[in-house]
């Protein structure tokens, strides 16, 4: 007699199970049971088709139910909901659409309910506006909300997969954009370091994110007010509830089913539940962790699917096992990638399992390589054999590659070892000779075997200077756009002859940018007697574990950073210059800029183009220690660009380090009005005070302010002589800026300052030339407005950009007035 066997729930388990089924047993009578009107849709495309990236909706359609039930003979009945479970007498209640109800047996039932998304229990949760997305019916609401209200703000709750990816959706909408996460950290399967670099793209991409905070009540309607937990109140049009997922076990518990400890419907390795007849699947069932052994609820999509697969078999007597699940896992964070399998270190400590991690950091493919990128790579293996309990991965290219060899790996139980002689496919445009997870297998395997020693950024402490010699390995550009607390540079190429300024009284901690410099120097220095430790994953890890965007720059809300067009960059500056760094490996890129921008003059801008994800944020903290300035970034579909200024922005505070520089000033005087050349004076003469050399480069109208009161006598063309009787002619001639009144303002002024004996211009130029600043005469401009040296006061130099700038890379100021 053919079995019959009842299916609910239809979607990852269910429909694959139906189909399975089907392909195994051409006789069995099989009817799949859908509450909601889609029995097969792409519920992991749902958050894509609001932000527009999907077009069509047909398109998350996988099967109709009119499709699916030819092809596989399958009698499907949606708008029917399963509300009770007779088991003795094997049979299931159904309520349909139109309130009526009925039975049908079985001689198997299938359960693939699914879970539901978590409703947190305040006040107005409940009130318009207010969206959780699971199936279709709420992909239609949220996506017309989003067509035809046009909401300027939006709050999602919660930071995972589903709020992050709707994060990002509305944002290519033209949403403003805050997440709000409980925890203290975004994707909560990745550790908080590897989430840190998720986090940094998403506020890169504007969107503003509040962890450790809750929602405790909803209040209003246009605009919703979302209070939280801190105290703080967020305006928005509309809110996505993305907090999490609760198996749907309702059903399974009223018939008196075993439920595990999280509440999910509790299975054997064969997917039965406590009862034989039953089977169930998908995100309402505990399964087993494949590391730990322990169970718990995953829910995954390629889970699911097997599970459907493998129930089948066995509802068809073949006895196939579920040897539990990885979890591996993937997402896309705008440019940027995220990736995960296999335990983190929350559960392996949770789960009392010791573990060693390691941090790599690799390029996607062969840096020479038009549009190589960085791959941050951690590790997660036994301390005894070195077996891969787990991996993290966040890059832009190449990351899903990685992550599914590492996953492969875990499943089959290799370890570190086995990484390093994996033969992966190699060619310039997809990998290097040593693919990043040979590298990660390179790395762990030197600490298994003593070559490396290492600590981590969560053991660094404030006071490790005590402890150990803090020795910083990168190049002195590197170190002066930010270091740990009392090290020492000293680059790697200076290493061997610069070894007796180590001292051997402590241990050294030496770190790079990335680790790979770091592990060079160790070994160098191990082999000289001295007991050295690398800081895993360098100083990028440190930063981005430590929520920096560059030394001293923590972010707590969206970064406050110009997303700039390279037609706006041309109206700021008369020259930009373009420079390729795309592929360059650390400390390339940083010292790319450093090396290009001594090739331009002040004013103008750097248009530098790199593929390395954290380039944004170093070339930030470089700007703010060399007086430059950050005008801002745009992502591009294969690279990042940076527009940088070369010295400060007109009335641009400039805060620098002045480690290793030089600590003059040096002033661009352009202004011909008489504040602002009593202001360059002032300055000037007050840096002399401190002992600090001083250059005055006067261009353009700055240079009336040197011309003679007295007219010279001097041979001009036509031109230039119309230009000089349109000029004031020297310093007593000057306006001002404001409140000039026809020639009165500069008398008021000046009657003024005598009377609180404050220095006239005369006298601060006197003073200027007595105190030895250099004043500088611009050779060019004196050409196009006629000037001729004779005009000039007594002691002024004459001089080129070349000269400015020789003496501008000698100061640690430079100021445009």
């Amino acid at each position: 007699m053919a079995k019959r066997i009842v299916i609910v729930g239809g979607v990852a388990g269910g429909a694959s199970a139906a189909a399975r089924l089907r392909r195994l047993d051409e006789a069995a009578e099989i009817i799949l049971f859908e509450r909601g009107e889609y029995i097969s849709f792409a519920n992991c495309g749902l958050p894509y088709y609001i932000g527009g990236v999907i077009s069509e909706r047909e398109n998350l359609l996988v099967q109709t139910v009119e499709e699916m039930a030819q092809k596989f003979n399958l009698d499907i009945r949606v708008r029917s909901e399963v509300i009770r479970i007779d088991r003795q007498e094997k049979e299931v209640e159904i309520a349909t659409a139109d309130g009526k109800t009925y039975r049908e047996r079985y001689d198997y039932l299938l359960l693939s309910p699914g879970a539901a998304p978590f409703i947190p229990p305040v006040p107005g949760i409940d009130q318009s506006g207010i969206y959780t997305l699971r199936n279709m019916a709420d992909v239609d609401r949220i996506k017309g909300h989003v067509d035809e209200i046009k909401p300027r703000r939006a709050v999602v709750i919660g930071a995972g997969f589903v709020g992050v990816e709707m994060a990002e959706n509305l944002r290519h909408r033209g949403i403003d954009v805050t997440l709000v996460e409980a925890s203290d950290q975004v994707m909560g399967p990745l550790d908080a370091e590897m989430a840190s670099l998720v986090e940094r793209a998403l506020r890169e991409n504007n969107i503003e994110v509040i962890k450790q905070d809750a929602v405790t009540r909803v209040e209003g309607a246009e605009p919703l007010s979302i209070h939280l937990k801190s105290g703080k109140k967020l305006a928005a049009d509309m809110v996505i509830l993305a907090i999490g997922v609760r198996p749907e076990s309702k059903l399974a518990k009223e018939a008196g089913l075993e439920l595990g400890e999280r509440g999910g419907i509790k299975v054997d390795e064969y997917l039965r539940t406590s009862d034989p007849a039953i089977y169930a699947v998908g995100d309402a069932v505990e399964v087993k962790d494949s590391i730990t052994g322990g169970y718990a609820l995953i829910p995954l999509a390629g889970p699911a699917n097997k599970q459907g697969r493998i129930a089948a078999d066995n509802i068809c007597g073949r006895q196939t096992k579920y040897l539990g699940t990885q979890g591996t896992s993937i997402i896309k964070v705008f440019e940027e990638t995220a990736a995960a399998t296999g335990s983190n270190e929350k559960t392996l400590k949770r789960a009392g399992i010791p573990y060693l991690k390691s941090y790599t950091v690799s390029s996607s493919h062969a840096g020479y390589y038009p549009g190589a990128t960085t791959l941050t790579v951690k590790l997660l293996f036994s301390p005894a054999e070195g077996r891969i309990l787990g991996a993290q991965i966040v890059g832009r290219d190449g990351v899903d590659k990685r992550i599914d060899v590492l996953a492969t790996a875990l499943k089959h139980g290799l370890t570190v070892y086995d990484l390093e002689e994996l033969e992966l496919a190699y060619a310039p445009p997809y990998s290097s000779a040593k693919d990043p997870v040979n590298v990660a297998g390179f790395v762990a395997a030197n600490m298994l075997r003593g070559d490396a020693k290492v600590i981590h950024w969560d053991e660094l402490s404030a006071n490790e200077g005590s402890r150990y010699f803090i020795l910083d390995v990168r190049t002195t550009v590197e170190y002066e756009g930010g270091h740990l607390a009392g090290a020492v540079n000293i680059p790697l190429s200076d290493l061997r002859a610069r070894r007796p300024e180590i001292p051997r009284d402590r241990p050294i901690l030496l770190y790079c940018k990335m680790g790979l410099r770091g592990y060079v120097a160790a070994r160098v220095l191990e082999q000289r007697g001295y007991q050295v430790y690398n800081l895993s994953g360098g100083y990028d890890i440190y930063l981005a574990a430590n929520q920096k965007m560059g030394e001293g720059l923590e972010k707590d809300g969206p970064l406050q950073q110009t997303q700039v067009q390279g037609e706006e960059v041309l109206q700021m500056s008369t020259k930009t210059v373009k420079v390729d760094a795309c592929g360059l490996q650390c400390p390339g890129p940083i010292m790319k800029v450093n090396q290009e921008i001594q090739k331009i003059e002040q004013g103008e801008v750097l248009e530098v183009h790199s593929t390395d994800p954290a380039f944004t944020n170093d070339v930030r903290a470089w700007c703010q220690r060399t007086g430059n300035t950050f005008l801002g970034s745009e992502k591009t579909c294969c690279d990042t660009v940076a527009y940088i200024m070369k010295g400060a922005q007109p009335g641009q505070s400039v805060s620098c380090s002045t480690a290793g520089q030089s600590q003059g000033k040096t002033v661009v005087v352009f202004s011909g009005e008489l504040d602002k050349a009593m202001a360059a004076f002032i300055i000037g003469n007050g840096a002399a005070a401190m002992g600090r050399p001083v250059t005055l480069f006067f261009t353009f109208w700055g240079l009336n302010i040197l011309r003679k009161n007295e007219p010279v006598s001097v041979t001009k063309s036509f031109m230039d002589k119309m230009f000089g009787m349109m000029m004031p002619r020297g310093s007593q001639k000057l306006k001002l800026s404001n409140m000039n009144m026809a020639g009165m303002g500069p008398v008021m002024i000046r009657n003024v300052m005598k009377q609180k004996n404050v220095s006239s211009l005369e006298e601060l130029i006197q003073m200027a030339k007595e105190s030895g600043i250099k004043l500088v005469a611009c050779q060019m401009s004196m050409d196009v407005m006629g000037i001729k040296p004779e005009e000039l006061i007594d002691g002024v130099e004459i001089g080129g950009v070349a000269m400015y700038l020789g003496e501008a890379e000698q100061s640690n100021v430079n100021l445009f007035i």
